[in-house]
């Protein structure tokens, strides 16, 4: 079986994730910015709702992946939460100012997450030597890496993507992310070998609102009326893909 993680903008989203078979969700807010932690209201509503793993993103910001110490701060209390909340595991990542990963403050916020798993999520691809911070994510004790191959997406990180699963020998699980997709899941699964994956399967729902006021916007957005929620029938359609690819890889080796 291939394991998909959904990553959900929302307690919506994470049902919709569960509906469509996601084994895992990683719960965020701002996907815009790259994904973002949510509410604590957020975090808890979903523990009480779902039964699939709930991962929780620990980024206080957009941007870098280079904190001040208060948002150090920030990122352990928001860790103690999760822990607090019964999670199941939480996402993060840092790097030094050399775009090394930063071994010292991801060893804390480990410590503190104990005994919930932590995926390194995208920071990996702004790392400085992707092949050296594989080792020193191992090394630290992540169970997987979020990555789009330091691509923008992973289709087009494809070949890095089969070398850190290559050089891994399974020691971590490589994750691939970023754009995928039911037109090139197939081609990532059979190029790579990944065993996870991890999609946002979004689709735009239009808001209920009868009334439009047309001169004023409360941000930066195309459209004050639309948003984007995972979608259940999306989600359902990449799992029922990946396993079916699975299938025909392993009867043809």
């Amino acid at each position: 079986m291939i394991n998909m993680e959904v990553c959900a903008n929302s307690v919506a989203s994470a049902f919709a994730a569960q509906a469509g078979g996601a084994v895992r969700v990683e719960l965020c807010d701002n996907l815009g910015e790259g994904g973002t932690t949510p509410s604590i209201g957020q975090i808890a509503l979903a523990r009480k709702l779902l039964h699939i793993q709930l991962f929780v993103i620990i980024r206080p910001r957009g941007g870098d992946f280079l904190y001040s110490d208060l948002e150090f701060e920030i990122m352990k209390e928001d860790i103690r939460q999760c822990v607090r909340l019964n999670c199941d595991g939480v996402v993060f990542g840092i790097l030094l100012p050399n775009g090394q990963v930063d071994k010292a403050r991801c060893r804390e916020l480990l410590e503190l997450a104990k005994p919930l798993p932590a995926t390194f999520h995208r920071a990996f691809d702004m790392s400085a030597d992707p092949l050296q911070a594989l080792e020193d994510i191992i090394d630290l004790g992540f169970a997987r890496i979020l990555t789009s191959g330091r691509e923008n997406t992973a289709i087009a990180g494809i070949r890095l993507i089969s070398q850190l699963i290559e050089q891994a020998q399974g020691r971590i699980s490589i994750m691939p992310g970023s754009g995928i997709n039911e037109q090139n899941l197939t081609l990532l699964l059979q190029s790579t070998g990944a065993r996870e994956f991890h999609a946002s399967a979004k689709s735009r729902v239009e808001s209920a609102m009868a009334y439009h006021n047309p001169k004023a916007a409360m941000g930066n957005q195309a459209d004050e009326y639309t948003s984007e929620l995972t979608d259940s029938n999306r989600v359902q359609n990449l799992v029922s893909i990946a396993n079916l690819s699975s299938t025909r890889y392993t009867a043809e080796i």
